[in-house]
C-alpha cells in the first residue's frame, strides 16, 4: 500500500499513516499510489487518474469537489471522499472576520495609521446589530455563519435549493426573497452548473444599495467583472472574497476594484482544522483497510 500526499496537509499526518503502509510526498511517485490525498492544488483530471493505474482512493481534504473528476474516478472503480465535517468552523470564521472588518474599516483604519494618518472623523463605521446576513448555502458552513449572525444581532434569510428548514434561518425559497433584504450576503455554495455565475449583473441589480457580499464558497460562482462595477457604480459598498477563479488569480478585475477585501483561499487552513482532516483521513483509510 502506497499513500501519496499531493498537497500540504500537517505534517504529523505522514507518520499518522505509516501503520497503513508506506507514505510518500513524492508526487514523481503517482503511478504507483494506492491512495492519493489532495487539497485544492492538485488537479486530479481525467489524464491525472488514467496516469494513476493502482489507484484505489482518492481523498480530498476539504470540501468542494471541483478540482476532481468524480465521475471518471468512479467508472474506474475509485472510491472519492471529501472531509467536509472538518472545515466548518476555519471557513465560517474568516467569513465572519470579514464580514465585521468590511463595515468597521479595519484595514483602511491600520493601513493609514501605518501611514502617519489619524482619520477619527473620516472612516465612519456601522453595525452589524440588526442589520440582514443573507446565506447561500446552508449547509455545514452556512450554519455556522448562520450560528455567529445570531449571537451578534442580526437577522437572518437562507437560501438553498436543498434545504427546507434551518433553525437558525428563515429559508427562502427564491434567490430574489434573499437578495432584495440583506444587508450582508454569504456565498458558501460549491461549484456546479447551477451556480456557475449565480452572482452576475442581473443578480445583483436585485440587491440592495449598499449591500456587502462575502465569498467564501468558490470563485466562479461570481461573475468578477460585474462584482467590479457594481463596486465602482456605488451598487455595493464592499465585496470580500478568499476565493478565485484560479489560485492565485490572473488579472483579476476585482484587484482594482474598489472596497474588495481579499485573502489568498486560506478559508481552510487553520492548525486546529488541519488536525481534524487527518483525523478523518485516518479514520477513512482505516475503514478501507478493514474491508
Amino acid at each position: 500500500m502506497l499513500i501519496l500526499i499531493s498537497d500540504a496537509f500537517d505534517p504529523s499526518l505522514q507518520g499518522t499513516l505509516a501503520k497503513y503502509g508506506d507514505v510518500t510526498d513524492d508526487k514523481g511517485k503517482l503511478a504507483e499510489a494506492d491512495i492519493v490525498l489532495v487539497r485544492s492544488k492538485t488537479k486530479v483530471t481525467k489524464d491525472y487518474i488514467d496516469s494513476a493505474p493502482k489507484l484505489k482512493m482518492v481523498i480530498r481534504g476539504g470540501v468542494g469537489l471541483d478540482n476532481v473528476d468524480a465521475d471518471h474516478a468512479r467508472k474506474k472503480g475509485i472510491i472519492v471522499y471529501n472531509t467536509a465535517d472538518a472545515s466548518s468552523i476555519a471557513v465560517a470564521e474568516l467569513a465572519f472576520a470579514m464580514m465585521i472588518a468590511m463595515p468597521n474599516r479595519l484595514v483602511e483604519a491600520d493601513t493609514s495609521m501605518h501611514a502617519g494618518q489619524w482619520l477619527k472623523k473620516e472612516l465612519k463605521r456601522t453595525e452589524l446589530c440588526g442589520k440582514t446576513l443573507g446565506v447561500f448555502g446552508m449547509g455545514r458552513i452556512g450554519t455556522e455563519i448562520a450560528k455567529r449572525a445570531r449571537a451578534f444581532g442580526m437577522k437572518l434569510l437562507g437560501f438553498d435549493p436543498y434545504v427546507k428548514a434551518s433553525e437558525y434561518a428563515e429559508m427562502k425559497t427564491n434567490m430574489k426573497d434573499l437578495l432584495s433584504r440583506s444587508d450582508y450576503i454569504s456565498l458558501n455554495i460549491p461549484l456546479t452548473d447551477e451556480t456557475r455565475g449565480m452572482i452576475n449583473k442581473d443578480t445583483l441589480a436585485l440587491c440592495k444599495k449598499g449591500a456587502y457580499i462575502i465569498n467564501t464558497g468558490r470563485g466562479a460562482c461570481v461573475v468578477e467583472k460585474d462584482v467590479a462595477e457594481a463596486l465602482k457604480g456605488g451598487k455595493l459598498a464592499g465585496f470580500a472574497t478568499d476565493v478565485w477563479y484560479s489560485d492565485p488569480p490572473d488579472k483579476s478585475p476585482l484587484m482594482d476594484a474598489p472596497n474588495v477585501l481579499m485573502a489568498p483561499h486560506i478559508g481552510a487552513s487553520t492548525n486546529e482544522n488541519l488536525l481534524r482532516i487527518g483525523v478523518i483521513i485516518d479514520r477513512l483509510i482505516g475503514e478501507y483497510m478493514k474491508k
